[in-house]
């Protein structure tokens, strides 16, 4: 809207690239701080609350009485963020719109049905899976039409510096579980007090930082990065996830007052992975979002152990279930992640620039 705006006003600071990211995020902030404690308010009076799995943690049994599905307004804060500062002209924009809206409601749907049935089950995971494959197909396959005058797709190897790895139609297939996979990875850490939430403003500054770089084609050679004109409206988008994150994790916090929901973790996940392809950077992915990886991997892990074994390798997956059950309080795991997560994101930058 500022860009629209711009071109009758004449005012440069108002089409600036960092003047609509700082307002981007103070936007996104502000509105996530203003409005929850009224949504709060609202699901308590109307008793949405978080229905706790009878397997998991003893602990978990206090956050009964928690609301949930507070990603709702955290969707609601990024998008009137994007519309405001964004370039609504940038396709970029609109494929992390697509899935924000799509994974959303999907998330939306899972959350209702739990609330409403009063199971922790909420939609069936073939039925998920099929409708958060769908629409990532039909993202991915408006991301390769756009592409196609592109003689090749070139992915960034993070650690190796001008090295690029050449894909043609196995592309599709690694966006695939790119999208997917980040999402269901969100969903699976989004399980203590403020724990997926960090990881996730964590990340969206790592790729905040590589969108806006790559829209230069001095800094991109120089940081190792690909060079993409167009990038650079992402970290506009980035910044408002993250205002957003930083306005629910002040509600997030042990002990928290709300969660996200499938409709929080479903969209953001998925976002992320989108935003990661659109720069090519689907490697550092791996890296940046490091702890989701490992959240995943424990997951796995449990399953063919068990299947093998007939024991558990954890106590309980995911992995941050596990230290639970062991006795670490919740905060204490919680910011430890936190403190994985950041150093995740150093690593993953400075993979960026080697010699």
């Amino acid at each position: 809207m500022l860009i629209w705006i711009n071109q009758y006003l004449y005012l440069t600071v108002l089409s600036s690239i960092s003047f609509r990211m700082i307002f981007s995020l103070l936007t996104s902030f502000f509105i996530n701080l203003y409005f929850i404690p009224y949504i709060i308010s609202y699901f308590k009076k109307s008793q949405k609350y978080q229905i706790i799995r009878k397997d998991g943690p003893i602990t978990h049994s206090l956050k009964k009485n928690t609301p949930t599905m507070g990603g709702l307004f955290i969707l609601i804060s990024i998008l009137i963020s994007i519309f405001l500062y964004c370039n609504l002209f940038n396709e970029y924009i609109w494929y992390v719109i697509g899935i924000l809206i799509g994974y959303g409601l999907i998330g939306f749907l899972d959350d209702y049905k739990k609330i409403k049935y009063q199971s922790p089950k909420g939609l069936k995971i073939s039925l998920k899976f099929f409708w958060l494959s769908i629409i990532a197909v039909i993202i991915i396959y408006s991301i390769h039409l756009n592409l196609n005058n592109s003689i090749s797709i070139e992915l960034a190897i993070p650690f190796y510096k001008k090295v690029f790895l050449k894909v043609n139609y196995l592309y599709m297939f690694l966006c695939y579980f790119v999208i997917v996979g980040t999402s269901n990875a969100v969903n699976l850490t989004d399980g203590l007090d403020g724990l997926a939430i960090m990881p996730i403003i964590l990340l969206s500054f790592g790729l905040g930082i590589i969108s806006f770089c790559s829209s230069n084609v001095f800094i991109s050679n120089y940081m190792n990065i690909p060079y993409l004109e167009k990038a650079n409206e992402l970290s506009v988008l980035c910044t408002a996830i993250i205002g957003s994150g930083l306005g629910f994790l002040w509600f997030n916090t042990y002990p928290a007052k709300i969660f996200m929901g499938d409709i929080g973790s479903l969209s953001l996940g998925g976002s992320l992975g989108t935003i990661a392809i659109l720069l090519h950077q689907e490697f550092l992915l791996l890296i940046l979002g490091g702890i989701f990886v490992f959240e995943t991997i424990s997951v796995i892990l449990q399953i063919i152990y068990f299947k093998i074994r007939k024991k558990r390798m954890f106590k309980m997956a995911p992995i941050h279930h596990h230290y639970e059950i062991k006795g670490l309080s919740e905060s204490l795991i919680v910011v430890r992640f936190w403190i994985i997560s950041l150093l995740f994101l150093f690593i993953g930058i400075l993979s960026l620039k080697v010699n």
